[in-house]
């Protein structure tokens, strides 16, 4: 990744690798549906992209190599991005489901620890848990082990 990853024409800090993979993980079943669109949208603003540079980049998308990020909180939001995803059009796909853990295997995360981390993000974004709490409860389950 190089330093023109991070920012945007308008001198906008953001991380477009990791919005490149929420756009692969909303193609992973075949199609993006008009929620994962609004969220593909909602959350390329947050990164500072403008509507047209987000509708550029989901269209231009091809498969890219993932290199996560050095920090556990880094990885957590990577990941509960990618489960918020999966989870906006309301239909959780085995293939979704298996594509979260492939980024949490790649991501270093123990074997025994990625089942039970999908299920936390998933039930605790399905029940409008906070991120804050989410990640307080996923560092628990990581160093309580």
């Amino acid at each position: 990744m190089n330093f023109t990853d991070f920012i945007t024409d308008h001198g906008v800090r953001v991380m477009k690798e990791h919005f490149l993979h929420l756009i692969q993980v909303s193609q992973i079943d075949g199609k993006i549906s008009h929620s994962e669109m609004d969220l593909l949208h909602k959350q390329g603003k947050k990164f500072g992209l403008t509507d047209p540079e987000i509708n550029a980049l989901i269209k231009s998308e091809l498969k890219h190599h993932y290199d996560p990020p050095y920090s556990l909180n880094h990885k957590f939001d990577q990941l509960y991005n990618i489960a918020e995803m999966i989870l906006s059009d309301e239909e959780t796909a085995d293939s979704e489901k298996l594509a979260i853990k492939r980024y949490a295997i790649a991501a270093g995360f123990k074997d025994r620890h990625i089942d039970g981390f999908i299920d936390l993000l998933l039930k605790g974004i399905k029940n409008n848990q906070t991120e804050e709490s989410l990640l307080s409860a996923f560092k628990k389950f990581i160093f309580n082990d």
